[in-house]
């Protein structure tokens, strides 16, 4: 048995200024045949289980081009044409194969491509024809296209939010696919359509943890495969956007379709029971001077660079600076300019340095300080569940009382180690602020006295009705009523 496995993965924010050429692939994360590392990215699992397995069952694994960009606004045309095609061509030169895997996100949108992993997938099944079998991991923040589900054989999303489970899904995904070659299963894909632009849970809490244990263990049992939940991405200004149930059966299309329309109603039950509160700066402060215990660990949600946004917003630090009674520590913020300075200075040197509020009108003032320069490295590597990432050169500064780490690379803090690694010492801070959504909560809950969220508001859109949207496929919640 001969299985070829690639990726092609980014998050597009199509309301995003940051556009992302093909550099942007190859700074982040881009390992050609032969070259992926022995742990897995976020989107690239499928390498690493497909590995695994093979060492096992004694299959042959062709290689094909893995790589990754950091979320941003659109992708240009000759930027994804281009991996498309690299990739396309790996696939065609190890043909003939019996299995086609992809690491996808699933929420990537170029010039001219509403929906890449459609077109992607559209053009390996025209390559191999209709019985070999294709399939695809995805990011639950992607878009369900039709189009995708059905050039596959086989559609896994992640379950968790934080994405803690993203080897894991890798390996189903690997399993199933031998099944299905073997012919021990006939997968059957059930996928329905919710019409609408919310519904995402988080599994850190209820009642998306016990909804998910709960899928979980349905799969395996009467004909039940796999079951996913894609939230969606509504900053992806496209037709297919929005909240979707996909159920994968053994040749059972009348049972996955019905239990698709249960879950989805299910979901959209508890839909706004699920959402934990979003505080103001101003709020934020009260809460800390409220509650016993530090540090108070908050996610900055809307300027979080996994949501394809610079990351860079200062609106938190300027309410940090007015309350200098609370020692507290903000990051990783993306400031090159002021990386370079730091390092340029040293460790221990004082400078008069601007932080921040550059890439848009809604990142906040810059702000302007005579700043301690902490600690400087090369690159700063942190962990995010089986795979590590870098922020690249990276500086850590004290203002007042606040301590600031600056990166030059745009990802999510997603590990206290983005801070200790640059000797800021969390336990001695009431106030603890993150640039990430939620991916954070996994390894920051370990130390938190508690954890919460803010709504800096901006520049990710968090209400899809102050954004105009002109691709969005109508009606749909919350733009127009939905039944």
């Amino acid at each position: 048995m001969r299985m070829f496995v690639a990726s092609l993965a980014t998050e597009t924010n199509t309301f995003a200024p940051l556009p992302a050429g093909r550099a942007a692939f190859e700074d982040a994360f881009y390992a050609p045949p032969g070259a992926h590392p022995p742990t897995p990215t976020l989107c690239s699992a499928p390498m690493v289980a497909a590995r695994a397995r093979a060492a096992t069952d004694g299959f042959t694994v062709i290689e094909g081009t893995c790589t990754w960009a950091e979320p941003a606004g659109l992708v240009a045309r000759g930027a994804y044409e281009s991996l498309r095609d690299e990739i396309l061509a790996q696939l065609r030169a190890a043909l003939p194969v019996d299995i086609v895997l992809f690491g996808l996100h699933g929420a990537m949108v170029a010039d001219g491509y509403d929906d890449c992993e459609g077109d992607l997938l559209a053009h390996a099944r025209a390559l191999v024809g209709p019985d070999v079998v294709i399939g695809a991991e995805y990011d639950l923040h992607c878009h369900l296209t039709p189009k995708r589900v059905d050039a596959a054989t086989l559609t896994v999303l992640f379950k968790e939010f934080p994405h803690t489970d993203f080897l894991a899904r890798a390996e189903d995904l690997v399993d199933l696919a031998i099944r299905t070659w073997r012919g021990e299963v006939r997968p059957v894909t059930s996928l329905y359509d919710c019409r609408t632009l919310s519904g995402g849970f988080m599994t850190s809490r209820e009642p998306g943890r016990s909804f998910v244990d709960r899928l979980m263990a349905m799969e395996g049992q009467d004909d039940i495969l796999s079951i996913s939940i894609g939230h969606g991405f509504s900053a992806g200004d496209v037709p297919e956007v929005g909240l979707k149930v996909l159920v994968i059966t053994d040749d059972q299309p009348a049972k996955g379709a019905a239990l698709a329309k249960q879950l989805a109603d299910e979901v959209l039950s508890f839909d706004k029971a699920t959402a934990p509160p979003h505080y103001t700066p101003a709020d934020s402060i009260l809460l800390a001077r409220e509650t016993a215990g530090q540090p108070l660990v908050f996610g900055d949600r809307w300027d979080n660079p996994g949501g394809g946004v610079p990351g860079d917003g200062t609106i938190m630090i300027e309410t940090l600076l007015q309350h200098p009674d609370l020692p507290a520590a903000i990051g990783v913020l993306w400031d090159p300019v002021a990386v370079e300075f730091c390092r340029a200075a040293g460790p221990g040197a004082p400078l008069w340095l601007r932080i921040g509020g550059k890439a848009t009108p809604v990142s906040g003032h810059p702000i302007d300080g005579h700043v301690t320069v902490l600690a400087t490295t090369d690159d700063l590597l942190i962990p995010f569940e089986q795979s590590v990432v870098s922020l690249g050169p990276a500086a850590a500064v004290r203002l007042g009382n606040c301590d600031i780490v600056l990166g030059t690379k745009r990802a999510q803090t997603f590990s206290p180690e983005a801070f200790s690694k640059l000797g800021i010492d969390l336990q001695s801070k009431k106030i603890v602020v993150v640039k990430s959504s939620n991916h954070f909560f996994a390894a920051f809950s370990k130390i938190a006295a508690s954890v919460h969220y803010l709504n800096t508001f901006g520049p990710f859109p968090f209400d899809p009705l102050a954004v105009t949207y002109t691709k969005v496929r109508r009606p749909i919640a919350p733009l127009d009523a939905v039944s």
